[in-house]
Order: C-alpha cells, then sequence, then structure tokens
C-alpha cells in the first residue's frame, strides 16, 4: 500500500506545480497588456538599399516593446515586435517576426541596441541556440564598432502613438 502512495503524492505535487506555473503565465501576460506606455520614440536604419524602422513603446516598469520592420535588399520583408530592457546603456531586446506576406514561419533572434547619442547602433554578437531558443552568448564581446544598422531619431507615422 505504502508503494502506490507515495507515486500517487508525487504525481499530485507535480500536477499542482504546473498548475501554478500556468496561473503565473497569465498573471505575467495580464501585466504587460495593462501596464501603461509612458514614452513611445521611433527611429530609422538605412544602410545601402536596407531600410529599418523602428517603434519603441517605454513601460511603467522600464522594460521596453514595439515594433520593427526590416526591408533588407534580395530578402523577404521582416515585420514583428521587439520585447527587452535596457542594462546600462544597452538595449536587450528579443525580436519576433514573420518572413514575407504569407506570416507562415514566425523566428525570433536576440538583438543588443548601444544607446549612444540620439542612435541606436545595432551590435554583431554572438549567438547561440540551445534547445530551439537562441540567445547572445554572456561571455563573449559584442561589436558596436563594424555595424551595418544605426537608427536615427525619426518622426512617429500618424496614429501610432
Amino acid at each position: 500500500m505504502k508503494n502506490v502512495i507515495i507515486p500517487c503524492l508525487l504525481l499530485a505535487c507535480v500536477g499542482l506545480q504546473s498548475c501554478k506555473k500556468e496561473e503565473t503565465k497569465k498573471e505575467d501576460a495580464a501585466q504587460t497588456v495593462t501596464e501603461k506606455i509612458v514614452n513611445v520614440e521611433c527611429y530609422k536604419a538605412i544602410y545601402e538599399k536596407d531600410t529599418l524602422d523602428l517603434k519603441l513603446n517605454t513601460l511603467e516598469s522600464g522594460k521596453v516593446s514595439g515594433d520593427m520592420v526590416m526591408k533588407v535588399a534580395n530578402a523577404q520583408e521582416k515585420m514583428g515586435t521587439v520585447k527587452g530592457e535596457f542594462h546600462g546603456d544597452t538595449l536587450f531586446v528579443d525580436y519576433t517576426f514573420v518572413e514575407g506576406k504569407e506570416g507562415k514561419n514566425t523566428f525570433k533572434n536576440p538583438m543588443a541596441l548601444l544607446k549612444k547619442d540620439k542612435q541606436l547602433i545595432v551590435g554583431n554578437g554572438t549567438i547561440q541556440t540551445t534547445m530551439g531558443v537562441s540567445y547572445l552568448v554572456k561571455d563573449q564581446p559584442i561589436d558596436f564598432d563594424r555595424v551595418k544598422y544605426k537608427f536615427s531619431a525619426a518622426d512617429c507615422p500618424e496614429g501610432s502613438k
């Protein structure tokens, strides 16, 4: 009888713990939706035939969310969202985007943007993927000197605030 009770208790604990994690995820999502935007900034980066448009919303918590459209020569347009936060003068975000007009494939890439004067400079860093999640490797430096994209402040399109 004891042999049956212990596995049942263990199974019940695991089930309750997974329910608690689901509730936490729902609370986090609800908090993000209701959090007030305190600042909106728009940026544009142009390099040769490439154009990137970025809109950043600074939230009350200090976190950042927004939208980015990448029009890169000889490639499909990428439209997506950015979410992240500043660590010092560097903004670390995840860029979640769909590629092409059909929007069948969704991708998520990490990005680091250095805020310098009135520019955001997209850094080049080592990206590692583990179990389907990509991230910038912490022990590797991010190069902000030899880069293609430097965002400059731009006017936000009408109705985007």
